[in-house]
């Protein structure tokens, strides 16, 4: 089965039709103000409408964090996502709430450094319809995600899990097939890695990033585990 690749932060059609064309799988836009990468429902609304109008669609993703109704209900309304990803605090009971007022699949995003990190997708199991993993942020950072850094991708070797997850955090060309490799996902998400400066994406970078992972066999197996995880320390 082929990797999904999920392309975040995007804010501009050049990008989307980038994704498209070079054979990505989703389109994740923010909305978060703190973040480069915010958009607004309005501007959101036109590219998932083009996202959906092209030769090769995409399916859309609003990211918010913790984000109260009413701005939840105008981005739903605007842009019409495919899911909803939240990146803040939120507990199940809301992800309940919000799939019974939204009717959208929910994909939680959860913050890992450590092993012990990876309990909190306990209480979440079975509703949740899927699990982002991204790298905890560095210290006196305003975002959640989209900086760049990684965390030990060995530690999800042993992740016991049956709801499909997705890898994030520090993720580029570089390092994806090592990535993919160390960790067994077959899910990516991948913001920083491809811009040319905060908020604004690389066209060449997000096609390189694509390609190499669809020109990669099942599970980046042309990299050694052992070897890779024996190279590096990806703890920030």
């Amino acid at each position: 089965m082929p990797v999904e690749i999920k392309i975040c932060g995007l804010s501009t059609p050049e990008a989307l039709q980038t994704c498209a064309s070079e054979g990505a799988d989703m389109a994740g836009f923010i909305f978060f103000e703190k973040s480069p990468r915010n958009v607004a429902p309005e501007q959101a609304a036109e590219l998932a409408e083009l996202a959906r109008g092209l030769p090769h669609p995409l399916r859309t993703v609003a990211v918010t964090v913790d984000a109260e109704d009413a701005m939840l209900d105008a981005i739903v309304a605007a842009m019409k996502p495919d899911f909803l990803q939240l990146h803040g605090r939120e507990k199940p009971q809301r992800i309940v709430e919000l799939k019974q007022r939204h009717g959208l699949p929910v994909i939680k995003a959860f913050a890992v450094r450590e092993a012990a990190d990876l309990a909190a997708l306990v209480p979440y199991e079975g509703i949740a319809d899927r699990f982002l993993l991204d790298a905890k942020a560095p210290a006196g950072s305003d975002l959640p995600g989209g900086n760049g850094v990684s965390f030990d991708w060995r530690l999800l070797q042993a992740l016991d899990t049956k709801t499909p997850w997705m890898l994030s955090g520090g993720l580029d060309v570089e390092n994806i097939g090592e990535a993919l490799a160390v960790s067994g996902a077959t899910s990516v998400d991948v913001s920083s890695g491809v811009e040319a400066a905060p908020g604004r994406k690389d066209i060449a970078k997000i096609a390189a990033f694509i390609k190499t992972v669809r020109d990669m066999p099942p599970g980046g197996r042309n990299y050694n585990k052992a070897a890779a995880g024996q190279r590096r320390s990806m703890v920030p």
